[in-house]
């Protein structure tokens, strides 16, 4: 964590790296001057040509800012003109220190010499050029991919809520119709409990994070609410069976997964047929999976390939997105008849407990 802020403070990334380009430049001068016969004193020659370059290519930082938003064309031509003139000036200063402490003072003949091994000077200056602005370039390339990162992490975490939060406004019509109802023949007992219930529910699909996961005890809780509320409706046309292992209480699944699912068999089974229905949840492990399985014996549907198809049907959908968005590839959901009668949904998922995220 300290290293990736230090990476992303530009000033303390460049001195940093400036100063070990400079003190490598010197290290390697030092070793290839073991190959010659040369006096101690060349160490300190070493020194102060490294330290002239350090304190020389400072300015070229401030040029190179200024000349950033320019044409291509014009960088190049800037860089090269910055980089020659840097780089005469630092061979002459190199050329002087060589001369006025390891020849004892020498002087040459003509002032161009006081230029001599500029064009290897320009080059390193080149070099240190070079290496700035791919260093700039890759800080800019980090920066598009982080903010790339952080886009999609938003319209993701957008899509899940909006995913989540798409609850089936015909439920929350017909539970205030029934409880409308419920008051007008005077049954204010059972009234008040529907609204109890349907205030906890609601509770729940709100006050769940669509970003988090929940323990499917938990999501259990909020579908028994949800069948408890439609129960008052349907009465005994409504038969409810759950089949839970026992090691899958505590597994992890997304909120709000099972809601849309026994809706579905609620309007399409229960609703269309005169005796009711029966909705049964099964939950088992199988291996690293865990799998779920919303059943009821109505009148059926049109089935292909794993998918249902009816006319404005949207719960199956949203929930096949929702899994998407959660899991990738590692899930699967499927739609398939019933036996004897019906339509059942199975829903494969990774098994995860521990804690809730």
């Amino acid at each position: 964590m300290k290293w990736a802020k230090f990476i992303e403070d530009k000033d303390k990334l460049f001195w940093f790296v400036h100063s070990a380009g400079w003190f490598g430049f010197a290290l390697v001068y030092y070793l290839s001057s073991l190959l010659h016969d040369l006096r101690d004193i060349f160490v300190v020659i070493i020194f102060l040509n490294a330290y002239a370059g350090w304190l020389f290519t400072i300015p070229l930082r401030y040029i190179y800012r200024y000349v950033w938003n320019l044409t291509p064309i014009k960088i190049a031509v800037s860089v090269i003109l910055a980089s020659l003139i840097t780089g005469v000036m630092w061979q002459i200063v190199q050329n002087i220190n060589f001369w006025e402490i390891y020849k004892h003072g020498y002087r040459p003949d003509h002032i161009i010499y006081y230029t001599r091994n500029g064009l290897f000077s320009f080059s390193i200056i080149l070099s240190w050029s070079v290496l700035y602005f791919g260093t700039k370039y890759y800080q800019m390339l980090q920066k598009e991919k982080q903010n790339v990162l952080q886009a999609n992490t938003v319209a993701h975490q957008a899509q899940l809520k909006m995913l989540r939060y798409q609850l089936n406004p015909h439920f929350l019509f017909n539970t205030l119709n029934a409880i409308s109802t419920l008051i007008l023949v005077k049954e204010n007992t059972t009234a008040n409990a529907m609204v109890t219930k349907l205030s906890e529910f609601l509770r729940y699909s709100l006050d769940k994070d669509p970003m988090k996961k929940v323990t499917l005890e938990s999501e259990l809780q909020a579908l028994r609410l949800y069948l408890d509320i439609e129960k008052v409706r349907f009465e005994e046309r409504l038969q409810v069976v759950c089949n839970i292992a026992d090691d899958c209480q505590e597994a992890l699944v997304p909120s709000m997964v099972l809601q849309p699912l026994a809706e579905n068999s609620i309007k399409y089974a229960i609703a269309v047929q005169e005796q009711g229905g029966t909705i049964t949840v099964s939950v088992t492990k199988f291996g690293q999976d865990l799998l779920i399985e919303l059943s009821d014996n109505g009148p059926g549907a049109d089935i292909k390939d794993g998918n249902l198809f009816r006319e404005n049907g949207v719960g199956l959908a949203n929930t096949r997105e929702r899994l998407q968005a959660l899991y990738g590839h590692e899930f699967s959901l499927v739609v398939s008849n019933n036996t004897p009668n019906g339509v059942k949904v199975n829903i494969r998922m990774p098994y995860e407990t521990g804690t809730i995220i």
